[in-house]
């Protein structure tokens, strides 16, 4: 370990198998549900659907609330591979408008965003007034993937360290609203998910050569993790941690403490009445063999 992180205090991490609470140091944290050390019951299909919608009608009236208020909002996605993140931001954004809620996910940077300040290339994503971006990972990627894999240096990665908090700060004191998820998930539930995304097509493109990687290096993302906690979870930006190793739960706890982190009023508009047509003043359309329409392709089905 370099001289930066020799002889740096970590805060004690405790979870408390009881209670649906992490107590770091002095502080507890909500981990969007505990656990008793027994399999957790799964939420029933029918029951998950009907809250899911409930809760995402929350989310239009906060949508509407940001926007009239002029709020900008940051909501980072942290957490392990198949940890569930971005099935958590697809139900968050399902009924939303994408002109004021949007999801930043960014690729590998390129050469020159490689020479840039680093955190230069997620500026121009975070939003202006009446705006939520959701990060799909986020500058976090330098105490990740990026440290454990060697894509940065230990130059490079303590710079980071010392500049995260400030950096947040910065926002915070801009008026920007941030907050942080990590998604916890185990070793056994990870493996599960990357067999399964073998196993089905449609879910193969998710997993890329660093995910493939990920499952031979879970003690040194660990470290790296525990790290990164240490030096970012502060008073200010406090992480969240969410217990995602049921997707359904991790979905539900998710989204309604977000809700719950900014105060918001009910803006839903009275009826809406349609106005009448006006009345036709003879216009003749051309006809409709003079369009190129998509082929019937359902009628083979039937």
């Amino acid at each position: 370990m370099d001289n930066f992180l020799d002889g740096m205090l970590f805060e004690s991490l405790t979870i408390a198998y009881h209670s649906p609470f992490v107590s770091i140091g002095n502080r507890r944290v909500i981990t969007m549900g505990g656990s008793d050390g027994k399999k957790a019951e799964r939420i029933g299909k029918k029951k998950y659907s009907a809250e899911l919608f409930r809760l995402q009608l929350e989310l239009i009236k906060l949508q509407e609330w940001v926007k009239a208020q002029g709020l900008k909002v940051v909501v980072i996605f942290e957490g392990r591979d198949a940890a569930g993140k971005g099935g958590v931001i697809k139900r968050i954004t399902q009924y939303l408008n994408p002109r004021v809620v949007r999801v930043a996910a960014l690729p590998a940077p390129t050469d020159r965003q490689k020479t840039e300040w680093y955190f230069q290339r997620y500026i121009q994503y975070l939003p202006a007034a009446g705006e939520i971006v959701l990060f799909d990972r986020s500058w976090y990627n330098r105490s990740g993937v990026e440290r454990v894999m060697g894509f940065c240096d230990d130059e490079e990665y303590n710079d980071f360290m010392r500049s995260c908090p400030l950096f947040e700060r910065m926002l915070l004191r801009s008026g920007t609203i941030l907050i942080k998820y990590w998604f916890s998930v185990s070793d056994e539930e990870q493996l599960k998910r990357f067999k399964a995304r073998i196993n089905e097509p449609h879910k193969r493109w998710k997993l890329s050569p660093m995910d493939l990687e990920s499952l031979t290096r879970w003690e040194e993302y660990s470290e790296a993790k525990d790290i990164m906690f240490a030096h970012t979870d502060t008073k200010q930006a406090p992480w969240y941690v969410v217990n995602s190793e049921i997707k359904r739960h991790a979905h539900l706890n998710c989204i309604n403490h977000f809700l719950s982190m900014i105060p918001y009023e009910d803006l839903t508009p009275s009826a809406i009445e349609l106005p009448d047509r006006k009345k036709a003043r003879g216009y003749v359309r051309p006809p409709l063999s003079e369009q190129t329409f998509v082929p019937n392709y359902h009628e083979s089905m039937m």
